[in-house]
């Protein structure tokens, strides 16, 4: 897998072929078209209808026939038939109705083999938990509505343990903010956060030009890989715990942690007595911490 690439260019040239007959622009348009269909900027809807960009997705992630794939927002299909095509199972996760009721049809059209392989679970992806999902999923491989990215990225790790990776597409922006490292301008809570589980770090870029709508702006794939043997305890109390510090530190990310932790730590001299203990330096900000710094303050008694 590449380390890092940062243009469409730098994915692989080429992919794994299988039975599946791929969504093109013509199919897209004409599915959505049969079921009255109508990307919504609410839902952050934008459908790739470009096989040989799922393809290159899918194979980017990593993943392989032992995989139990999940996957966000699976629209009209065009990624979920390229998955299908080298997992064992994808459990496709989709909130609109019509889109989730037309999905196991049209993978049983144009791929007839593979429509066995499918799951499709109609549920908010911020929502979602294991019990509803028919088979522990090891990976996330979709393409997120780019309105709630974030969120949902951050609760699918946090509530689905058995999740080893993720590649996911999301707003350009948004995929450097998630891989930005401590020190740089951009750095923020998605990129604590999203470190807090795992290794994080770009993995490539997708032009407007394979969507329908095209959208307005760029896109971009990020790839997580959760830790093996996890630094710290990912339970949700020291979770909610890390999490708070995070928040409280770049809330005011101009002052000084002493001054931002202030109300967090219930003054400002408490706030250093915590910085100190944790080896911090009271007049740093927020931007210059990595998540081990933040572990390490919130675990301060």
């Amino acid at each position: 897998m590449p380390d890092e690439p940062s243009t469409a260019s730098d994915l692989p040239e080429s992919a794994p072929r299988g039975q599946a007959a791929l969504l093109g622009p013509a199919e897209v348009r004409a599915l959505a078209a049969e079921f009255d269909i109508r990307p919504t900027k609410q839902l952050g809807q934008n459908f790739v209808h470009d096989g040989n960009t799922v393809r290159k997705i899918v194979a980017v992630s990593g993943v392989t026939r032992d995989d139990v794939v999940l996957e966000v927002g699976p629209g009209l299909g065009s990624l979920t038939l390229a998955l299908l095509d080298v997992v064992d199972r994808v459990v496709a996760v989709e909130i609109d109705p019509k889109l989730a009721a037309r999905l196991p049809t049209t993978v049983a059209e144009r791929a007839p083999e593979l429509s066995g392989r499918l799951d499709v679970v109609l549920e908010d992806a911020m929502k979602v938990m294991p019990s509803q999902v028919p088979a522990e999923p090891t990976a996330l491989v979709a393409n997120l509505p780019y309105n709630v990215a974030v969120p949902v990225l951050l609760h699918l790790f946090a509530e689905f343990p058995s999740l080893r990776t993720a590649l996911v597409m999301v707003q350009a922006e948004v995929a450097d903010r998630l891989a930005a490292q401590p020190g740089n301008k951009i750095y923020g809570v998605p990129s604590v956060k999203a470190c807090f589980f795992g290794r994080v770090r770009r993995a490539g870029a997708v032009g407007r030009q394979v969507f329908w709508p095209e959208p307005k702006i760029e896109s971009g794939l990020v790839r997580i890989d959760r830790f093996e043997e996890a630094p710290w305890s990912l339970d949700a109390e020291h979770r909610k715990r890390v999490f708070a510090v995070v928040d409280a530190a770049f809330a005011q990310r101009r002052k000084t942690l002493r001054a931002a932790l202030a109300t967090w730590a219930g003054s400002p001299a408490e706030a250093e007595r915590r910085l100190v203990a944790a080896g911090i330096e009271p007049s740093a900000r927020g931007e210059v911490l990595d998540a081990a710094a933040f572990v390490r303050l919130a675990n301060v008694e």
